[in-house]
């Protein structure tokens, strides 16, 4: 007969193993278990985190009959680690892997796995700038310019955006850029065209995060509408095949433009839509180039949460 002892070193023994060879939910059944957490428990801790996760998720989440796939349950699975004193990135490693496996033919650009860690480096720059997901602001409306140099490299973006405030006292913006793999973001400008200053400025080498504060004249109060525009210079990467948005919030109107170079023009243009990083690629619709502004464009009249992107071909 077991011992509570021997229980306990069988159930860290098999956690050891799920880490290093996963499945991701296997690794997460175990870890509950050599806690000895019920669900309930587990749900409990991931509320203090600010994380809302329903017992139904939780389970079918250890069963493997689904995995967590939008940015409010990639949080809840970094917060597990804390919760059940696991390794850091070791649950976000094989549920990165469980995806690539699972989609093997994913296109070319970004892989989850690099989202998956963009967004961890992502929280840790925003945390350092004390700034909440929202930064107290709604978007009415953003109108998105990225332009392809002659290297076919994202040369720069320049954005105008229109906010209301939704809380007294907001008088920042803090812009994300996430360059193409290989681009360097210690090299990647800044610049407050309209409306707007550059404060502090952070950035994430490995994965090309880049987050920056952008300083209003002003403190808002709710209600309070405001306009601003500003730009990121990079051409630090190689040959760009897509831009991609995402949007933790719905609402607002997006239009994106892409101007290419004129000896770098692509064979095809196309917009797409993702539910999630870990989800397929849907909405595939071919948009034509401009001839004499070597433009394509996309405009969404009202954004959902998700991903939005425009891809394009070469040769």
């Amino acid at each position: 007969m077991r011992t509570g002892t021997q229980h306990a070193d069988v159930a860290t023994a098999e956690l050891e193993t799920a880490l290093r060879g996963g499945p991701f939910h296997v690794a997460l059944r175990a870890a509950i278990t050599a806690r000895g957490l019920p669900l309930q428990r587990v749900q409990h801790h991931l509320s203090r985190y600010g994380v809302r996760v329903g017992v139904t998720s939780l389970s079918y989440w250890q069963q493997g009959a689904r995995r967590p796939q939008r940015p409010e349950s990639l949080r809840a699975v970094r917060a597990l680690e804390e919760i059940l004193h696991l390794p850091d990135e070791s649950l976000i490693r094989l549920l990165a892997e469980a995806e690539e496996r699972s989609d093997p033919e994913r296109p070319a650009g970004r892989s989850y796995r690099s989202l998956v860690e963009a967004s961890g480096a992502l929280e840790r720059l925003l945390a350092e700038l004390e700034s909440p997901l929202d930064g107290g602001l709604h978007t009415l409306g953003h109108h998105e310019r990225v332009r392809i140099g002659s290297r076919r490299e994202l040369l720069s973006r320049e954005s105008q955006h229109i906010v209301r405030a939704h809380k007294d006292g907001v008088d920042r913006y803090v812009a994300i850029h996430h360059g193409d793999p290989g681009c360097a973001p210690d090299r990647t400008t800044v610049r407050a065209l309209e409306n707007c200053r550059t404060g502090r400025v952070r950035w994430h080498r490995d994965t090309g995060v880049l987050v920056a504060e952008l300083l209003f004249d002003t403190r808002l109060r709710a209600g309070d509408t405001f306009l601003f525009r500003y730009a990121f210079e990079d051409g630090t990467a190689g040959a760009s095949s897509e831009y991609v948005r995402g949007f933790g919030f719905a609402g607002g109107q997006y239009a994106l433009q892409v101007h290419f170079a004129e000896n770098a023009l692509p064979v095809r243009c196309h917009r797409f839509t993702q539910h999630s990083a870990a989800a397929p690629r849907s909405g595939r619709q071919e948009l034509p180039l401009s001839g004499r502004h070597r433009s394509v464009h996309l405009v969404e009249p009202r954004v959902r949460s998700g991903i939005l992107g425009i891809g394009w071909d070469w040769e």
